[in-house]
């Protein structure tokens, strides 16, 4: 939805929330999103059950495979890098997998399938059959995918590419729905890795279990993880996933998504310009961002929806590093582009605040007259003293405590103490507040002597208000009312029409319901911002009518 620019203001025209599609033209949508929701999410509770701790990578793994992308594994052996892969098999009526542990030595012929000998022998062809090799399955599983010789990853990036297989002369496309990569290492460096690792979308470490409840269950856990547990009804269908894949396409792409997403680019600019950070940038290319975008569409449309929210921002932490020690700061980019800007630029936040800040000092400088002069400052000594200036008396004390001192009147003496120049009391004596300003009078040996208090010079400001001309404060007027409007119905906004997926933010089943707290917070932030901005309004429009007598 888009709003008019504030009559009389500088405010541009800002989108917000899109306005509630109409019960009537949408029952239909709506009942069939929220039966994809329910779907995948029964799919995926079948293809985790009697997994521990390995929901975040089954999930991101199934993700992935609907959004055509790839997923990357970091791990140890034995953390079930491989069992993931064929779970992810049983979500698909027609399921296949092919799965390679990958060595210095594996050749092609181990991957795509021997070549044929008869095409060779009888047709002069170089064909490959293919039909129980990667190219045949459409789920795949390359274990210690760094280890692949050249000619096995240069095939692997038209696959991963374009989904394309070359078998001889033809091209050949594959249906490989899923491809999972896994290895104990990222990629070494100057190895030409880098096209290869760039393709892989999805990065996800995994280590061992942590808890011990956990641990305990799987280790005397007698159930066969490797069998199938969805039921039929549950399996994905290729005209399904067809259709699910079609209909992504469609998913809205709000202003604060594609704010965010700015705001972060912009952070890992600044990150890679810092001098310290030469050898350790992150790089991040047009394709992965398009990409990205691709698998927050996803999410959206599998958790439901028919537009993407703040929520699927945070499958980016998993997009954007290349080495762990990224993974933290990518992070953070993420939270606090959110939590601070998520919202606030969607209604256009900044915009509404500067013009706020214009009118009051609009009606500051006519208003005020300032004057600036020159003050003496009594200038503390040693914290707690003032230091008496010095003089032809051989009255001994240079210090007074400033608490004595302020006890002091001009008309009556007190016995007050006095301290040499190292704070060592040295006289009691009695003495008042000098008849000139910042001076003290002492009662020495029957005379009284007047001493000067050391100052410091400074500027002081004195302010007089004066009454506004009577068209100045109608202008300020017509100003505030429009301001005041446009405050209320931004805040009308956020009550009324804010999407209906922020009430069910902690159910998104791809991103941790932790990070549903930093959406809510900066929501609640830009409540109070306005908040305030209305105060400020009331106070500044209260105190020129004072002015006015009105």
């Amino acid at each position: 939805m888009h709003y008019g620019s504030l009559p009389g203001a500088t405010i541009p025209i800002c989108r917000r929330f899109p306005h509630r599609m109409e019960a009537t033209s949408n029952a239909t949508a709506t009942a069939t999103h929220s039966n994809i929701r329910q779907h995948t999410e029964r799919l995926l509770a079948a293809l985790t059950d009697g997994l521990y701790e390995r929901e975040t990578a089954v999930n991101l793994a199934f993700l992935t495979t609907v959004a055509g992308e790839s997923i990357f594994l970091l791990g140890p052996p034995g953390v079930g890098k491989s069992l993931i892969a064929r779970r992810l098999k049983h979500a698909f009526e027609d399921g296949t997998s092919f799965e390679y542990l990958m060595s210095k030595f594996s050749t092609p012929d181990e991957i795509f399938g021997p070549v044929s000998i008869k095409k060779l022998k009888d047709e002069d062809k170089y064909e490959r059959l293919t039909d129980r090799y990667l190219p045949g399955a459409n789920i795949v599983f390359l274990d210690e995918i760094w280890k692949a010789g050249p000619a096995i990853q240069n095939a692997l990036l038209t696959i991963l590419n374009e989904k394309i297989y070359r078998n001889g002369d033809l091209d050949i496309a594959v249906d490989i729905r899923g491809i999972i990569t896994a290895s104990n290492e990222l990629p070494p460096r100057n190895q030409s890795l880098e096209a290869i690792w760039d393709r892989f979308l999805v990065r996800l470490e995994i280590g061992k279990i942590r808890r011990f409840r956990n641990f305990v269950s799987m280790i005397v856990d007698t159930k066969d993880v490797y069998a199938d547990t969805v039921p039929a009804d549950l399996k994905l269908t290729q005209a399904r996933l067809d259709e699910w894949t079609a209909q992504v396409d469609g998913v809205e792409v709000p202003a604060e998504v594609l704010n965010t997403i700015q705001l972060v680019m912009v952070k890992i600019e600044e990150h890679n310009a810092r001098p310290n950070q030469a050898n350790n940038q992150i790089k991040i290319y047009d394709r992965r961002w398009k990409k990205i975008i691709r698998l927050m569409r996803t999410s959206a449309y599998l958790n439901g929806r028919q537009r993407v929210d703040l929520m699927d921002c945070f499958l980016m932490q998993h997009c954007l590093w290349n080495t762990p020690e990224h993974r933290e700061v990518i992070s953070e980019m993420i939270t606090d582009a959110v939590r601070q800007h998520g919202y606030s630029l969607a209604i256009n936040l900044g915009a509404l605040k500067k013009e706020v800040r214009e009118l009051e000092a609009d009606i500051e400088q006519e208003t005020q007259i300032k004057s600036t002069r020159e003050e003496d400052l009594l200038q503390p000594i040693k914290e707690h003293f003032y230091e008496l200036e010095a003089g032809n008396y051989q009255f001994k004390g240079r210090l007074v405590d400033i608490d004595e001192f302020r006890g002091l009147e001009v008309d009556t003496w007190k016995t007050t103490s006095f301290y040499d120049a190292e704070a060592n009391l040295i006289n009691r004596i009695k003495a008042r507040k000098g008849g000139r300003e910042n001076t003290i009078e002492v009662n020495f040996n029957g005379q009284n002597y007047t001493f000067g208090l050391t100052t410091i010079k400074r500027e002081r400001t004195e302010i007089i208000f004066k009454k506004p001309h009577p068209v100045m404060a109608s202008y300020w007027d017509e100003r505030i009312e429009q301001l005041q409007h446009y405050i209320g119905e931004q805040q009308q906004k956020l009550t009324e029409q804010v999407p209906t997926e922020l009430n069910r933010l902690g159910e998104n089943l791809f991103v941790d319901s932790k990070w549903a707290e930093v959406v809510t917070a900066n929501l609640e932030e830009v409540r109070q911002a306005l908040e305030g901005l209305q105060l400020r309004l009331e106070k500044g429009q209260f105190a020129y009518a004072k002015l006015r007598g009105v």
